[in-house]
């Protein structure tokens, strides 16, 4: 039986300095056009995930490594798609100005109903990894 080839992506969340906000981007293709997601890519093979999120980061935000320390946070896997995701959080040290070509970039307030799949992707994931992060205090300053 052939070996199937796992393609790796990743999704970084990225909370506003204050804590009360994260960084979205509204899909301008599919899938999920015109809904809200985390922004993200693909890991090229062989690329290490950390340096693929903070590259993804800095192309589709040119948000770079200095104003924020990203924390792998979880990693859905996908078999039977072939892929998985790696989700990476930080908080921004300071207000940053944000700019990218690919989806139109927005800061959406934390208190959104993100199990909301009419309005943000992912199948209710993006609910989840909030709940996440809220079970962790220590390492993000979340403010609801």
């Amino acid at each position: 039986m052939p070996v199937q080839k796992i393609q790796g992506y990743n999704c970084m969340i990225v909370l506003s300095p204050a804590g009360d906000e994260w960084l979205m981007c509204k899909r301008r293709k599919d899938p999920y056009k015109g809904l809200y997601n985390l922004v993200g890519g693909k890991i090229e093979v062989g690329e290490d995930g950390e340096h693929a999120a903070y590259r993804e980061l800095f192309e589709e935000t040119s948000i770079t490594a200095e104003q924020i320390t990203l924390e792998r946070l979880m990693t859905f896997d996908y078999p039977l798609d072939g892929c998985y995701v790696e989700v990476w959080a930080g908080q921004l040290k300071q207000p940053a100005e944000v700019s990218g070509d690919e989806n139109e970039l927005c800061w959406l307030p934390l208190t959104e109903d993100f199990f909301d799949m009419k309005k943000f992707a992912g199948e209710g994931n993006i609910g989840h990894m909030l709940e996440i992060l809220k079970l962790h205090p220590e390492r993000w300053n979340v403010k609801l």
